[in-house]
């Protein structure tokens, strides 16, 4: 690890241009706290060799990566800023004639803060100087919400994934690419354009698709048996979804006779492009869909601090806004009023943050009738206690025992025929199946709790700042992550909400009094 020896190429930015550098800006406390702030001694873990050159100084490197994830810059455009812009050079501690590094450098520290032990140390630094300055002593509330992010790379098509996936194998895997010479004959994987085709030729697209899948199908299934390395095994493991996810048999094939056509709809948890194999296709909402990852972010609304953020995967149970609501809330060790939307008002994650005491201030989800200006779930009375069920016209029926998902049934269908109320009820032409939810009083009296008149106005005034703290993360064109896959843009997710908090204390008035840190608000 290098050592910060104080040596300065030209005068010392910080000390002869003191005048020239915001006050009050992130640049001026970099400059004047950076040392404290990001010490030598958190990243000794990272370079645990005395071994080879010694590095950048860390200390360097992270005031870098923090401007950087602040103002949304490429890698290029860092250095770029260093070597011309006083302030950098000021906030970095490099001197007036100083060139700065080769912007690779940046990535080699990218590099090891992922494969350490704590990948997320600028963050956890910045959250230890909001704890020391008691900035959220006696704030009690946290807001939750996510935002869909843009994925780095392309979204491909069918033709070209299977294509792509099929290259990676041939030049990955040992043998491989005799045994695509002999069997693969769809294309010519050395091109590296697409197959030539007649693409307004729906007949054509068939059956290339077919002809591609078939080769897929070859290569996994003639390939030698033999132990393989990761690499190796990740492209046929990625070959195996590709050439599965897109395609059905086709119209009057048995299954048995190899053809292929795309298949009607999407599947799920489709892989969207295998340079990017993480990304996903999501469904934020009903009308907006994005192919990229999901952003998760708890904030404390006064402030506008991020307390907690992670980036996930855009699909999956594990990935839902509900699943990933606890491990922002795991640090929280007081008990605190919890405020989200509708995605966060799962009976699951009521029930968690109930039994850790927190007071829960999250929208329900809306009741959907199943007829149109009918007659909703809170429209019969159900007794869980009990087992029973009645209908909106008093007929009462048992609930069976629960299904495989938790839910139990109440079959009213004798009782429909002849019920006058059959059209505000149901269209099921045998008549009214009830699913009573596992947690179903717990959701009920959430969606009584949300009609009370305190919990709408602490809702209306609390809830919505969380927008606003969404709205820093993905602003200066940062709605879009800058690196493929998930590890490597939840680093950087942290490392802009690092730099995000620490813009937020010092316009609160961040200050380094002795020893510690403390919040100085300005004087008007």
């Amino acid at each position: 690890m290098g050592e910060w020896a104080g040596e300065l190429v030209g005068p010392d930015v910080w000390e002869t241009c003191r005048e020239l550098i915001p006050a009050g800006s992130v640049f001026a406390f970099l400059a004047e706290h950076r040392e404290v702030l990001f010490p030598g001694s958190m990243f000794a873990d990272m370079y645990p060799s005395r071994n080879g050159r010694p590095s950048m100084p860390p200390q360097v490197l992270a005031a870098t990566v923090v401007l950087q994830s602040l103002h949304g810059l490429s890698d290029f455009d860092t250095v770029q800023e260093l070597r011309c812009d006083l302030r950098w050079k000021a906030a970095c501690g490099l001197g007036l004639n100083d060139t700065a590094f080769d912007p690779s450098l940046l990535a080699y520290f990218r590099r090891r803060l992922q494969r350490s032990t704590d990948p997320n140390r600028l963050f956890t630094k910045v959250k230890e100087v909001v704890a020391a300055t008691g900035v959220l002593k006696g704030k009690h509330r946290r807001a939750l919400d996510s935002t869909v992010l843009d994925d780095a790379v392309a979204t491909q098509d069918t033709v070209t994934q299977l294509v792509a996936a099929i290259r990676r194998v041939i030049r990955d895997v040992p043998d491989a690419e005799q045994t695509a010479a002999t069997w693969c004959t769809a294309h010519d994987y050395t091109d590296p354009g697409k197959p030539r085709i007649a693409w307004n030729d729906e007949h054509a697209r068939a059956e290339l698709v077919d002809a591609l899948v078939t080769d897929a199908l070859n290569l996994l299934g003639r390939l030698p048996e033999r132990q393989l390395d990761e690499k190796a095994a990740d492209a046929l493991g990625l070959l195996a979804l590709v050439a599965g996810q897109d395609v059905e048999i086709a119209d009057g094939s048995d299954g048995r006779d190899g053809r292929w056509r795309i298949a009607r709809g999407t599947a799920h948890d489709r892989i969207v492009s295998t340079v990017d194999a993480e990304a996903r296709h999501i469904h934020k909402n009903r009308t907006r869909h994005q192919d990229g990852f999901r952003a998760h972010a708890a904030t404390e609304p006064e402030t506008g601090l991020l307390t907690e953020v992670e980036l996930t995967s855009g699909s999956g149970a594990d990935n839902h806004e509900a699943a990933v609501a606890q491990t922002l809330l795991a640090d929280e060790t007081e008990d605190l009023t919890i405020l989200g939307d509708t995605a966060y008002g799962t009976g699951d994650l009521l029930e968690a943050l109930e039994t850790d005491g927190h007071t829960l201030v999250i929208k329900p989800p809306p009741l959907r009738p199943a007829v149109p200006g009918g007659f909703t779930t809170d429209d019969f009375r159900v007794d869980t206690a009990a087992g029973t069920v009645t209908c909106p016209a008093g007929h009462t029926k048992a609930l069976g025992r629960p299904l495989a998902n938790g839910n139990r049934q109440a079959q009213f269908k004798t009782f429909c025929r002849t019920c006058p109320l059959r059209e505000r009820c149901t269209r099921s032409k045998t008549g009214r199946t009830f699913n009573v939810h596992p947690q179903y009083d717990r959701l009920k009296a959430a969606r009584h709790s949300a009609t009370d008149p305190d919990w709408q106005t602490e809702y209306r005034r609390w809830r919505p700042p969380v927008e606003r703290a969404i709205a820093w993360l993905t602003a200066r064109g940062n709605r879009r992550v800058p690196y493929r896959g998930v590890l490597k843009n939840n680093t950087w997710l942290h490392n802009r909400a690092a730099a995000l908090n620490l813009r937020r204390l010092i316009n609160l008035g961040l200050t380094r009094t002795g020893h510690t840190w403390t919040i100085t608000p300005a004087t008007t």
